[in-house]
């Protein structure tokens, strides 16, 4: 049975994106890529449409990371589709939480930072305003909390 993944910020064109690109590069080097499907969404509705911010696409390619996802926003239903949500930080973690006021999903509504192995970072800071010094950190913690998450997932080859 597939593991389906998604990847959540507020706007769907950096941090979730970028998750979503890293995790999928992860599973493919893992020989995962029929286990597990990943996904990106938005709890806002500013760039619908979008591909992912240019000098995060671009840093993510330095990597060897290709960022293919268009922004789109997050939905009611994405919370019984999806196996395991992963918000980018508190902020994102109660907007999607408030998308299940019955409380039947809390279970698999997590912060992304849970699954770090290295950072003590709670949160994975926004870099949108920030210099190219934010987005490094951004692709660092996403990498080591993406090992993190395909670590703890019990998917066998």
């Amino acid at each position: 049975m597939t593991k389906k993944l998604l990847f959540v910020c507020l706007g769907n064109i950096c941090r979730s994106p970028a998750a979503e690109g890293i995790m999928k590069h992860l599973v493919q080097e893992a020989g995962l890529g029929q286990e597990i499907f990943c996904d990106s969404a938005g709890t806002s509705n500013y760039h619908i449409g979008e591909l992912p911010d240019s000098r995060m696409m671009m840093m993510a390619r330095q990597r060897g990371i290709h960022l293919e996802s268009q922004a789109r926003q997050l939905h009611p239903e994405d919370l019984e589709k999806f196996d395991l949500i992963l918000a980018m930080d508190k902020d994102n973690l109660a907007d999607i939480c408030r998308l299940d006021p019955h409380q039947k999903y809390q279970d698999k509504i997590k912060l992304m930072c849970d699954y770090c192995q290295t950072s003590d970072l709670q949160e994975v800071p926004d870099p949108y305003y920030g210099g190219k010094h934010g987005f490094e950190l951004v692709l660092d913690l996403l990498t080591d909390a993406c090992q993190g998450l395909l670590n703890s997932l019990s998917v066998k080859k």
